[in-house]
């Protein structure tokens, strides 16, 4: 049996802000905006992964169980310098441990994401094939 993680769904406060941060902070783009399960949803696609938004307030802040969501980059100094072109503040830069560097920053709701790039050539086998999606 294999079994794969498909999404993260995140409850919205406000459905239509948090779909316009991560379409343009992010790139997501819909696949779908309707009903499903009795409430609206929005399902995203944000590069290879998938985001759905639920419309309904978050129920424990911050975040539940939730610590953060991963969102795995190639250009993360490109792509903070546009999210900061457009308004974005970080509480501190890109911390770079090498084959590794990450930044944290607030989603709407006060979703934690660590944005991350990762160069997998340097590490072992086992790590480079998790980080490389094989």
């Amino acid at each position: 049996m294999r079994a794969d993680l498909h999404h993260v769904h995140l409850f919205a406060s406000d459905l239509d802000a948090s779909v316009r941060w991560w379409r343009d902070m992010l790139g997501g783009e819909i696949a779908y905006d309707g009903d499903f399960g009795g409430a609206r949803n929005i399902f995203m696609r944000v590069g290879a992964g998938r985001l759905h938004l639920y419309e309904q307030q978050p129920r424990r802040s911050p975040g539940g169980a939730l610590h953060h969501v991963g969102i795995q980059c190639r250009d993360l100094k490109g792509l903070v310098g546009r999210m900061k072109a457009k308004g974005m503040e970080f509480r501190r830069e890109v911390r770079d441990f090498g084959n590794w560097r990450y930044i944290m920053c607030a989603a709407p709701d006060d979703v934690l994401l660590e944005l991350f790039e990762i160069d997998v050539e340097d590490m072992p086998p086992a790590l480079a094939d998790y980080f490389a999606g094989r």
